[in-house]
């Protein structure tokens, strides 16, 4: 054997064990702790009765906590559920005053910060739905018990304080993301970082979103899982490297984006942000979408993240054809839309009663389901939603409902909203 060749060989060998330390260093990042193993947690003085009587009663909750980097430094339940008498959910509990709640306030003593983030979102806004359409039908149209376990799980309540301090079960428990609490903060951080692990593998997979942005008016999650970025997410979980601090996409993680890389997290220019809408260039929730506040430096923003992975100008290109949809959607069915409800409203053919006519459950549903879901499938790259979740809808039951439906009530209401280019075809057009 010559010297060259063992020269050759050494370093293919030292090669190879550089890399299996590679390998078993990526695997021990990406899990909170070997399977098998627990993290030893540090029982503060004042938690320790606590600890000891919840493994007993709810032993689910303790095992939890041991598993958060709460546990490890010591964090432990009167640091978060202590409260001072004159809190209006104070009460007593085995000699301590304590809250059932922890509020986002609550939390902004260590987390100052997000704190600030969170409150400037439309997620702490969330509870403001009460009083639209959509909180009519769940209220008045369906009734019963329905918000509470339907619209107000997401979207949040106010929460009631019976005269003990106990929470009003008609209103308890609620993880909605805008819920209003006692102390007057808005929101629940536990919506995103479940208590009590506060699991950042949880917060940042497209699941926890997805407990609310899901279904007909807001199909994200689906969306997602039809594009290649779900598609990606999927197959590659195990390289998501998903507890990692403070996992900036291109560097932490490259596999797939989720909902937390694209609209909150680190990129190599910008840090983590609790604000979901601060990428947001349109706003596809009402009838007609429009242009958000600064949407040029939003989009910028969302440009950075996209440039992660694709090239500037493959990311402007999507945009552009992007924009182009949604302004299509616009023109061509929800503004003509519009018109007609309003025209049939001013004529008196429509009670001030929402949803007592026929025409209005067909109007609602044209933008607010069929809609949005083209609107969001555009937005992240789901062909389908786009086309037969999405535009198939909104074409068939516009000329096929909303106009003979309108005719009906008031013979020649749909005429100028049926002037524009698109809808030439009607005429023999093309």
């Amino acid at each position: 054997m010559t010297a060259e060749f063992k020269r050759v060989i050494v370093a293919v060998l030292g090669m190879l064990f550089l890399a299996s330390l590679l390998v078993v260093a990526y695997k021990e990042v990406k899990r909170e702790h070997k399977p098998g193993e627990r993290p030893k947690p540090v029982v503060a003085a004042d938690s320790k009765e606590c600890v000891d009587c919840h493994q007993k009663t709810s032993p689910g909750i303790v095992l939890q906590w041991q598993d958060s980097k709460h546990a490890l430094r010591g964090i432990g339940c009167l640091t978060c559920h202590a409260a001072d008498a004159k809190d209006v959910d104070a009460f007593e509990h085995h000699g301590v005053k304590i809250a059932t709640i922890v509020s986002p306030l609550d939390c902004s003593k260590c987390h100052p910060t997000e704190f600030k983030q969170q409150a400037a979102s439309r997620h702490a806004e969330a509870a403001s739905f009460v009083g639209s359409a959509d909180n009519f039908l769940g209220e008045v149209v369906e009734g019963g018990p329905t918000p509470t376990l339907g619209c107000e799980a997401c979207h949040g309540t106010t929460v009631k304080v019976l005269p003990s301090g106990k929470l009003d079960p008609a209103t308890w428990p609620n993880g909605g993301m805008g819920r209003i609490n006692p102390d007057g903060s808005k929101g629940s951080c536990a919506a995103c970082h479940y208590r009590h692990d506060f699991s950042l593998a949880i917060a940042r997979g497209p699941d926890t979103c997805g407990k609310c942005h899901t279904g007909p008016d807001h199909p994200q999650l689906e969306v997602y899982n039809e594009s290649k970025h779900g598609v990606r997410f999927r197959e590659l979980h195990d390289q998501m490297n998903l507890t990692a601090q403070p996992w900036v996409v291109g560097r932490d993680y490259h596999a797939a984006p989720t909902c937390a890389t694209c609209h909150m997290s680190a990129t190599p220019t910008q840090p983590v942000n609790h604000d979901p809408g601060m990428r947001i260039a349109w706003t596809l929730r009402p009838i007609i979408s429009t242009r958000q506040k600064d949407w040029e430096q939003k989009r910028d923003d969302m440009m950075d993240v996209c440039q992660q992975c694709h090239s500037e100008s493959w990311a402007k290109n999507y945009f552009t054809q992007y924009d182009a949809f949604v302004a299509h959607y616009n023109t061509k069915f929800a503004a003509p839309a519009q018109l007609i409800m309003d025209g049939l409203r001013k004529a008196g053919k429509l009670t001030g009663i929402q949803f007592d006519e026929a025409i209005e459950f067909t109007f609602f549903e044209l933008w607010h389901h069929e809609g949005r879901r083209a609107r969001h499938g555009a937005a992240m790259m789901a062909p389908d939603f786009v086309q037969w979740k999405g535009m198939y809808e909104v074409a068939k039951n516009f000329y096929t409902r909303l106009v003979p439906e309108a005719e009906k009530l008031l013979p020649g209401v749909t005429r100028t909203a049926l002037q524009g280019e698109g809808h030439r075809w009607l005429q023999g057009g093309k």
